[in-house]
């Protein structure tokens, strides 16, 4: 597994339960060095060690936690970077779930060896949407979860009054159902077309 993921991983839980819980969910998890290198490749059971640890620390189910680090990527001020260039997706909210099956391709320019798993969106009917999303190389069970955070987080950003549905695996891919009410039916954060700020160093993209 690729060290940004890792890396990610351990951002999230220092920045939303702090320090000591970091140490002591990565102790507990087994973990060598109380740090994920971000550059560094990681064997998928140390990293699920560490989810593992999460779990019984904060007293959540791994499904809530991925999706919370979905919604952490977009919604704290250390992810502005990455909020940004995921609002150059589209001018609306659907706008940028056509932009999503790009976003492997885009992850690769910028990490020439961070393997994303592929995503497939397929339209249904009027604002009726599937997701689909492998585990590619880098090995991502649950990344579906991530995403379910990364929507609903990207929904509140542009305004859009969203229902997303994780549905589980099929045919090796994990499937999000999500339904568009309606593209405006709040106002959205703020955001402008002006510099990009630098990603924080360490996280995925």
């Amino acid at each position: 597994m690729h060290g940004l993921i890792a890396r990610t991983l351990q951002c999230f839980l220092q920045d939303t339960y702090g320090q000591i819980a970091w140490q002591e969910i990565a102790t507990k998890g087994g973990l060598d060095s109380q740090d994920f290198e971000a550059m560094l490749d990681y064997d998928m059971g140390s990293v699920q060690n560490v989810l593992s640890a999460a779990e019984r620390y904060l007293q959540k189910p791994r499904d809530v936690i991925l999706e919370d680090i979905g919604t952490y990527l977009i919604t704290h001020p250390n992810n502005e970077g990455l909020r940004r260039l995921m609002r150059y997706g589209g001018v609306d909210f659907i706008d940028f779930l056509h932009s999503l099956e790009d976003l492997p391709g885009r992850a690769r320019l910028a990490v020439a060896d961070f393997d994303l798993p592929e995503i497939e969106l397929r339209d249904c009917n009027a604002g009726q949407f599937l997701l689909h999303s492998g585990c590619g190389q880098s090995g991502m069970p649950g990344f579906g979860h991530v995403l379910v955070g990364v929507l609903r987080a990207m929904a509140d950003d542009y305004g859009a009054l969203v229902i997303l549905d994780h549905q589980g695996r099929r045919d090796g891919s994990e499937i999000v159902d999500i339904t568009v009410i309606e593209t405006d039916f709040a106002q959205g954060r703020e955001f402008d077309l002006g510099a990009l700020p630098p990603l924080r160093g360490g996280q995925a993209t």
